[in-house]
């Protein structure tokens, strides 16, 4: 099907990624790649985005039910959670020379089951190391999360937030790094479309200890988009990349949903700009009085438009919901109707009653 015109475009870029809801373990495997942050406002990233994808999702489900699904976190083109058997194609990366403490962290966790962060402290000390941030870590916890990065440990599950650790085998690689490079190129391509391929070079750079040259990156590129069926047409100038997905070209439904910052629909920030003609830009990170929207704006979607925004917290067990519009709210029955019923879903999805909410409008 084209997408010569720019509303098949937009129904493409929600259908790609908002399927239907199905199980924790197939909503990840159907996404490919899961991005994980750790602000709760309301919820973390991830559990937001999942609440649209899974069946009767509640907050912190995944992280319950993490140990039982075969998945992994790790860093693909950001850091986040994917199935194990993709995460294991990941590794090696590039050499790593171990410091003397990752050594003798790695000999420790080698006795060990999975081991929480202050655990080591007993035996290691809580001295503290400059992180990558410019601040300063205790020296085991960036041992640790070192260690996690290079494949000489995994996530094991976490307690109360924290993630706890656990040691794996050194990988076997038996498949080529040609072949490595083909299954997480197509799922960051899947991840992305439609896509202009100038965005997807630029994530395939996480793919840069597998193979090492842009040239070579950018034709084995271009056989896995011919070899699964993904087509290219320009829009506005623009050449989108794109998987032909079945689609009904009927009217959308009458439904709202709040989106997390990074979700699959969102997190492309010059796709978002072109598809809805605004500029979203996450600002827990600018001060205060800078802020245009709200610490931790979730994107507004009606039907197939984004047309404002939305804060949440959660008050004395009661979800508080302030909304922004870029121009005016629809007043269409409909969208009232649309957006309690979001406003409901959000709050079970919080563990509150479905009633416990309230908005606030403002400008």
């Amino acid at each position: 099907m084209p997408i010569s015109d720019f509303q098949t475009l937009r129904k493409v870029a929600i259908a790609n990624t908002l399927f239907p809801p199905t199980t924790l373990k197939r909503a990840i495997e159907k996404l490919g790649f899961l991005q994980a942050d750790p602000i709760r406002s309301p919820a973390r990233a991830q559990d937001l985005i999942l609440r649209h994808r899974v069946k009767k999702y509640r907050s912190i489900d995944l992280e319950i039910m993490y140990p039982n699904i075969n998945v992994d976190e790790d860093f693909l083109f950001a850091y986040g959670f994917l199935p194990h058997s993709l995460s294991s194609l990941l590794h090696p990366r590039e050499f790593y020379r171990l410091s003397k403490l990752e050594e003798e962290v790695l000999e420790y966790m080698d006795e060990s089951g999975s081991v929480h962060p202050q655990e080591l402290e007993v035996t290691f000390g809580s001295k503290r190391t400059r992180n990558g941030w410019g601040g300063f870590s205790k020296a085991t916890k960036r041992a640790l999360e070192k260690l996690h990065h290079y494949g000489h440990l995994r996530i094991a599950g976490r307690r109360k937030g924290v993630r706890l650790y656990q040691r794996v085998a050194e990988p076997t690689r038996e498949q080529s790094p040609e072949k490595r490079f083909h299954a997480l190129a197509l799922v960051i391509a899947r991840f992305h479309c439609p896509v202009d391929k100038k965005t997807l070079y630029r994530a395939l750079n996480c793919l840069k200890h597998i193979v090492p040259t842009l040239s070579r990156r950018k034709a084995l590129l271009d056989k896995v988009l011919e070899s699964n069926g993904f087509r290219q047409e320009t829009i506005d100038g623009i050449p989108y990349t794109w998987i032909d997905t079945k689609i009904g070209l009927d009217e959308p439904a009458d439904r709202v949903r709040f989106l997390a910052p990074f979700d699959p629909l969102v997190r492309d920030r010059d796709r978002f700009e072109h598809l809805w003609n605004w500029t979203y830009r996450f600002e827990a990170y600018i001060p205060a009085a800078k802020r245009e929207r709200g610490y931790y704006a979730l994107p507004l979607l009606w039907r197939d438009e984004i047309i404002g925004w939305v804060n949440a917290s959660v008050m004395n067990d009661r979800l508080k919901l302030q909304t922004g519009y870029l121009h005016k709210a629809p007043r269409s029955k409909a969208y009232g109707k649309a957006l309690e019923e979001e406003a409901s879903r959000m709050a079970v999805f919080l563990h509150l009653p479905e009633d416990e909410w309230e908005i606030m409008k403002v400008d």
